[in-house]
């Protein structure tokens, strides 16, 4: 027997859906989002776009230090070679 119609149909393997790193990307995307970068600095806010070398923008952007609040932004663009992982919902994402 042959599972080839399931497949099609579910976009995956068994009934699971497959995403690729776009999609993914995508689908977060105006979701709050927390940005590690290699110096140790948290930006958290939401995020507003990305390009392909991963350059960030983010909108009601908070920078913390050691886990403190040390400064607000309105908008802030975090340059693609400084960040290391991202945060969605506690799950971590490593751009490198």
């Amino acid at each position: 027997m042959s599972s080839g119609g399931a497949e099609k149909a579910s976009g995956g393997i068994g009934g699971v859906s497959v995403k690729t790193p776009a999609d993914f990307l995508k689908s977060i995307r105006g979701r709050p989002v927390v940005v590690k970068l290699n110096s140790g600095v948290d930006y958290r806010g939401i995020l507003a776009c990305l390009d392909g070398y991963m350059n960030i923008a983010m909108e009601q952007t908070e920078e913390y230090v050691n886990g403190q609040l040390k400064n607000k932004y309105g908008d802030a663009f975090i340059r693609g070679n400084n960040g290391v992982e991202n945060e969605e919902n506690e799950k971590f994402f490593n751009f490198d």
